[in-house]
C-alpha cells in the first residue's frame, strides 16, 4: 500500500456527522456549566478589581473547548489538523492568582468531559468542585493577615509604637523598614485579635506618630 492508498482508504471516508440534536445539547449544557463556572467565580473571587472579563472568559472557553472536542471525535483529519494548529498556539497572559488558573482548568476540563458524552460526570463532577471552592475560599478566619504601615520620627517612638501594638494583637512580624533622616517607615504583619481595628485611631494619635495605616494582605496584593 503507498502514500496514496492510505488517503484513499475507507478509514478517512468514515467520517461520522454530528447530529443538529448533539449540537444544541451540547452548546446549551457547555454554556451552562459555564456560566454556573462564571458565578462560583464572581462568589470566590479575593483580588483587589474584579475582572468582568475574565468571567466571560470561562464560559467561551467552556463552550470552544466542547465545540473543539465534539468535532474532533466526529472527524479523524480534523483531530490530527487540530493537535498540529494548537500545538503553536501560545497564552502570554499572566496569570496572577493561583485560583484563577484552577477556573481556567475547570473550564476546559468540563468541556471536554461533556463533548466526550459524559454529561453527568460534567454536571455533577462541577457541582462538587464548585460547593468545595465555595466552602473553603469564602471561609473566614481570625488568623488573616494584616499590614501595619507605620511612620514614626524617631527610633525612641518606634519602640513604643511597636511595644502598643505588641499588646494589642496577637502576633506581629516586621517585615520591612526603612530611615531617612527625621523619619522612620515600618511594615508590620500583624494577626488581629477579633478582627479589632480600634487601636490604629489611638496608635496614630501618640506623640511622634506621623501616620498609621492597616490594610488586608494575603502574600500577594494589599486592598
Amino acid at each position: 500500500m503507498g502514500f496514496n492508498d492510505i488517503f484513499k482508504s475507507s478509514f478517512l471516508e468514515n467520517i461520522t456527522s454530528v447530529s443538529v440534536l448533539d449540537m444544541l445539547l451540547t452548546i446549551v449544557l457547555s454554556f451552562g456549566i459555564g456560566l454556573f463556572i462564571f458565578l462560583v467565580y464572581k462568589k470566590t473571587y479575593r483580588g483587589v478589581m474584579y475582572s468582568s472579563s475574565f468571567g466571560t472568559t470561562l464560559i467561551a472557553i467552556t463552550m470552544i473547548t466542547s465545540i473543539v472536542i465534539l468535532a474532533v471525535t466526529s472527524n479523524v483529519v480534523l483531530s490530527l489538523g487540530m493537535v498540529g494548529a494548537l500545538s503553536i498556539v501560545r497564552f502570554r497572559t499572566a496569570i496572577k492568582d493561583p485560583l484563577d488558573l484552577v477556573f481556567l482548568f475547570w473550564a476546559i476540563g468540563a468541556g471536554i468531559i461533556l463533548a466526550a458524552g459524559m454529561i453527568p460526570l460534567a454536571i455533577i463532577g462541577s457541582v462538587c468542585i464548585g460547593l468545595i471552592l465555595l466552602l473553603f475560599v469564602n471561609r473566614k478566619t481570625n488568623s488573616q493577615p494584616y499590614m501595619v504601615v507605620l511612620n514614626c520620627e524617631n527610633h525612641d517612638v518606634e519602640v513604643q509604637a511597636r511595644d502598643f501594638l505588641a499588646k494589642n494583637v496577637t502576633r506581629s512580624i516586621v517585615k520591612s523598614k526603612s530611615a531617612v533622616k527625621g523619619a522612620v517607615e515600618l511594615n508590620i504583619e500583624v494577626r488581629l485579635k477579633e478582627d479589632d481595628t480600634d487601636f490604629i485611631a489611638v496608635l496614630s494619635e501618640m506623640p511622634g506618630v506621623a501616620s498609621a495605616v492597616i490594610v488586608s494582605y494575603n502574600g500577594d496584593y494589599m486592598g
